[in-house]
């Protein structure tokens, strides 16, 4: 049966689908998608991107960044960030930014979903979660977006590489660093004596 009933009964509360997966349960897709909007089961988030409330003591949650960015994508090969990160280095960043940046293989530019903007960047490498030496080098990556004394910034960046683990924070570089950032944590490896100085 494709009826109404039918279609809310693969509803899951928290859950993202895009308008296709309801291709399965509905011959009347769009005339659905209306009534169940209309009935507060689905609140549509952008073109073609619909999520089922959940409801909480609070009243209705939003939905997860996670879960709402890979149902955009179609892809689970992302990471979510913010320069506002920045400023758990302890390098002098202490700017607050309205900003949530997701590093991506498939989108470029800044999409409003649910309310909430997200600036997608396209990049061929990005690891799968945020450590320390990954935002070290993605702040020298993005310095020229940031509203802070870059030069002060820079110099506490050079002091807090000189405190990693060489070798971790070198493979970081070469990984994801710019031309910039693989010269800068260069000398500053050799600063601090390593014996792992990136070339």
């Amino acid at each position: 049966m494709f009826r109404l009933d039918n279609v809310k009964k693969h509803l899951r509360p928290g859950r993202v689908y895009r308008r296709a997966e309801f291709t399965r349960w509905s011959r009347s897709v769009d005339r659905h998608l209306q009534q169940l909007q209309e009935e507060g089961y689905l609140t549509k988030l952008s073109g073609g991107l619909y999520y089922c409330p959940r409801k909480t003591t609070f009243g209705t949650a939003p939905a997860d960044d996670k879960t709402l960015v890979k149902a955009f994508l179609k892809d689970g090969r992302f990471l979510i960030t913010s320069p506002n990160a920045y400023n758990t280095l302890g390098v002098g960043t202490t700017q607050l930014y309205n900003t949530t940046v997701v590093y991506n293989r498939k989108r470029h530019g800044r999409f409003d979903l649910g309310g909430r903007v997200f600036n997608f960047r396209v990049k061929p490498y990005f690891p799968s979660h945020l450590t320390s030496e990954f935002l070290l080098v993605d702040l020298v990556n993005n310095l020229k977006e940031l509203a802070e004394d870059h030069d002060r910034v820079l110099g506490e960046v050079r002091k807090k590489a000189a405190s990693m683990d060489a070798r971790v924070l070198s493979k970081t570089v070469k990984q994801y660093g710019s031309a910039t950032a693989r010269k800068l944590f260069a000398e500053a490896l050799a600063d601090g004596r390593s014996t792992h100085a990136i070339h």
